[in-house]
């Protein structure tokens, strides 16, 4: 009983001392300046343009907002510039994500994070929170004091401002969301007039608030606990894939890392000593937004951002030592004695069969819009039953004719059969339908052969044509059943 009372005390000490989740400890990353720094900016400023710019772009369309993207669900189509995609354009909307998914695979694989470093949302949105912060509460140092600090009315403030700005920029990516569904000018003019169905208004709510917890409380425990990507993203690494890393050799020497002394400043001092490049300053430490150590070897919660190599070559150039001690490379470059120019690597089975299966779905999807028409046009038979013998011996087939407008002006089209004799086929008073745009129609259509006739003929040719556009017409045969003795 003792024992049992012991293993209990000795379980729950275990469970105590190792929490299933850690607390955030927050992360006071510091500015820095360079290369990808430079390019981070780059692709945040065209990011945040392009969303929040699109929904005011004018694009000029008939009996449409005239708006250059726009997603009308209630007509279930979606406007992209001069392209109108409809749920019937299955294959090219499935074909786009695949090139998405395999894009994404191949990139990986030659340059590590990549797209979780410059391109995803939750970087994107959390680069500029981490902006607006800096910009209210100081550099690091100073958010840091300020956040040990008593409350006081100077923190209050900082903090109060700092959130309240979130909250401007959250509420205002909700509300941009929403203008991608509605012609904007409008949509803007009755949100703020409190006229818009509900739904929109919970729509903004749940987006301000869930972007505001990503980007402002969550942060980089996204990227590591919410996030798959970073959980299986290493399967896509190879040996020859380019990444964040610390020259190991270089950096830490024979005697290990030493922060610049009298008699190991220079190079040749501390090569002389054994002492390695790195000064032990922490400034990759403190610029990274995940708060790792990169000289503790490639890690999951990387995202190849490459601050850290921004932050350490800034640090080389003020103690006149050569750049590139962390540095983007491969691991099999950096691990070898004598390291060699840094490049990609493209020739590899993997990367090799990505970049194949792009190019031919990229094709493939080029081609699907090329060659779409726009109308749709499906045509099935009536198969309960497949026919049926009148009381003139005359046998009849049913035909369900579907078409659809996938143009973004009403079409009129006229149903017609080839090669059957006069009176054999009622369309009921459907010989001549109109479609709105966006729209499908049904029609059904009979046909009744003589015994004689019925049984030389195998299939019924139905043509769609539409009048505004007669050589557009769509020609389609469907089977034609009888009894056989």
């Amino acid at each position: 009983m003792q024992e049992t009372s012991k293993s209990v005390s000795a379980s729950s000490s275990s469970d105590d001392s190792e929490p299933l989740f850690q607390k955030r400890i927050p992360i006071y990353t510091r500015s820095v300046s360079g290369a990808f720094r430079r390019f981070k900016t780059a692709i945040l400023l065209l990011a945040f343009g392009v969303y929040f710019g699109l929904p005011w772009l004018p694009w000029a369309r008939f009996e449409v907002a005239n708006q250059a993207v726009l997603f009308d669900m209630v007509g279930r189509r979606f406007f992209i510039f001069d392209l109108v995609l409809y749920p019937q354009d299955l294959i090219s909307l499935s074909l786009l994500l695949f090139i998405a998914a395999a894009l994404l695979f191949f990139v990986t694989g030659l340059v590590g994070r990549a797209f979780c470093g410059y391109f995803c949302f939750q970087t994107l949105w959390t680069d500029a929170f981490i902006y607006i912060e800096s910009l209210i509460q100081g550099e690091r140092p100073a958010r840091i004091r300020l956040h040990k600090q008593n409350w006081n009315a100077e923190k209050i403030f900082k903090y109060s401002l700092t959130h309240a700005l979130w909250l401007l920029l959250s509420f205002i990516t909700a509300f941009t969301f929403i203008l991608y569904y509605g012609y904007a000018p409008e949509l803007t003019v009755r949100f703020f007039a409190g006229s818009l169905p509900s739904v929109a208004y919970l729509t903004v709510l749940i987006l301000t608030g869930t972007t505001y917890a990503a980007a402002a409380l969550a942060r980089e425990q996204v990227c590591i606990y919410m996030c798959p990507y970073s959980r299986f993203q290493g399967v896509m690494y190879e040996p020859e894939t380019l990444a964040p890393y610390y020259d190991f050799l270089r950096g830490e020497g024979a005697k290990g890392r030493a922060i610049p002394r009298v008699g190991s400043k220079t190079h040749e001092e501390r090569h002389a000593q054994g002492i390695g490049d790195c000064i032990d300053c922490g400034m990759c430490v403190q610029v990274c937004p995940a708060g790792i150590d990169i000289r503790q070897g490639l890690q999951y919660q990387c995202i190849s951002c490459g601050l850290c190599v921004d932050a350490c070559n800034t640090i080389m150039d003020s103690v006149g030592y050569p750049r590139g001690l962390v540095r983007y490379d491969s691991e099999i470059n950096i691990e070898s004695a004598k390291p060699g120019k840094v490049h990609i690597d493209l020739k590899r089975v993997r990367t090799v069969g990505y970049g194949l299966a792009i190019l031919v779905m990229i094709f493939a999807l080029i081609y699907n819009l090329a060659t779409r028409t726009e109308v749709q046009l499906s045509i099935q038979s009536v198969r309960q039953p497949l026919f049926v013998v009148l009381s003139d011996g005359s046998i009849r087939n049913r035909y369900q004719i579907h078409i659809t407008n996938k143009t973004i002006e009403e079409q009129t089209f006229r149903i017609s059969t080839r090669g059957l004799p006069e009176n054999a086929v009622d369309f009921g008073e459907f010989s001549e339908i109109k479609i709105r745009p966006g729209k499908s129609m049904m029609v059904w259509a009979s046909v009744s052969l003589t015994p004689e006739v019925a049984h030389k003929t195998e299939e019924v040719e139905f043509t769609v044509t539409p009048v505004s556009k007669p050589d557009t017409a769509l020609v389609k045969k469907v089977k034609f059943y009888v009894q056989h003795d």
